[in-house]
């Protein structure tokens, strides 16, 4: 009688870790499928195809912010500067932008560089200092905040050349340019991540660092490529969004990282480090562009929004300490 009950307890056992990992697996992708389901079935102007093209463009810079994050969630960091990033970038980019001041090419690559000296700050300090990285990259937030306001002199910096503002409102055979750039990103973030030594490199260090360091893997110099990722990225996104608005907004940003991070964390990505893929990440971003867009048609005020937001981010967060516990 003993050995059946154990029998039948360690079956039972069994089937539902098996359950809580397919969950983790395939629950985010369904999820979004039944959300997308509902809110046709409440207002028809959701599953318009101009409807669709705009929640996937203004996914877009949340999704870029969310890629180079899960890169730092999978080593065991977080980046909390990303909005701040976002400011300062954009500002930059809007400075070297007027009209037949300089080639496209200089307010790129200002940009880019801007996000990855941000970055590359962010790494040395936590690589260098052992201090941990939400402190650190808090600090960093305020330090972005208050270089943007400098740069801009407290004032949106407009008047920015036509080339530029393509990146953020042209159209490419009718596909939103930034669709274009989110999916160039994607892939080339998909294939570094799990197609590169560097990307299961950070699955080592996320997964138990002191093993890895014992490995010899080089944990520091992976440390700070992932933030220098996420730097680049942020950039990236600075540069798409000033484009989009027209104008350097000093004050741009605000919350973009916790958005950013929540798309990684209800992708999948653990919040212990370890495990995370890009796959995920977008559709954690596309999920929160479709409630986003979905509340929005159905005229919901945007306080029950973030209620909503807030209540997806714990379930997802609980999701991930069930997940690790049946594995």
């Amino acid at each position: 009688m003993n050995n059946t009950f154990t029998s039948l307890f360690n079956q039972t056992s069994s089937s539902y870790k098996k359950w809580i990992q397919g969950v983790g697996t395939f629950g985010i992708l369904l999820a979004l499928i039944v959300i997308c389901i509902a809110l046709a079935l409440c207002t028809p102007r959701f599953l318009t195809v101009s409807n669709l093209t705009i929640v996937v463009n203004q996914v877009s810079i949340n999704a870029l912010l969310a890629f180079g994050v899960t890169f730092v969630i999978i080593t065991g960091g977080i980046d909390l500067s990303l909005g701040s990033m976002v400011a300062v970038t954009g500002v930059v980019a809007a400075l070297f932008a007027h009209p037949d001041a300089y080639p496209l090419i200089v307010p790129l690559v200002m940009a880019l560089g801007a996000g990855l000296m941000i970055g590359g700050f962010n790494g040395l300090v936590i690589t260098k200092s052992k201090v941990p990285p939400f402190i650190v990259t808090l600090g960093t937030m305020t330090i972005g905040r208050g270089l943007a306001l400098i740069l801009s002199k407290g004032k949106p910096v407009s008047n920015l050349s036509d080339t530029f503002n393509f990146i953020g409102g042209g159209q490419v055979f009718g596909i939103p340019f930034p669709i274009i750039i989110l999916i160039v990103v994607f892939i080339l973030c998909s294939l570094l991540l799990h197609k590169t030594i560097w990307g299961r490199y950070m699955y080592a260090v996320g997964g138990n660092e002191q093993a890895a360091r014992a490995s010899g893997l080089p944990v520091e110099k992976i440390k700070m490529m992932v933030y220098i990722l996420s730097g680049v990225l942020a950039g990236l996104a600075g540069i798409v969004l000033t484009s989009r608005i027209t104008t350097g907004q000093p004050n741009a940003g605000q919350g973009f990282e916790l958005d950013a991070i929540a798309a990684a964390i209800i992708g999948g990505t653990s919040t212990s480090g370890g495990s995370g893929t890009m796959t995920g990440t977008l559709i954690g971003a596309l999920l929160i562009g479709v409630i986003s867009n979905g509340l929005d048609l159905l005229n919901v005020t945007s306080y029950y929004q973030q209620v909503v937001m807030g209540i997806i981010i714990i379930g997802a967060v609980v999701l991930d300490g069930l997940n690790r516990k049946a594995v």
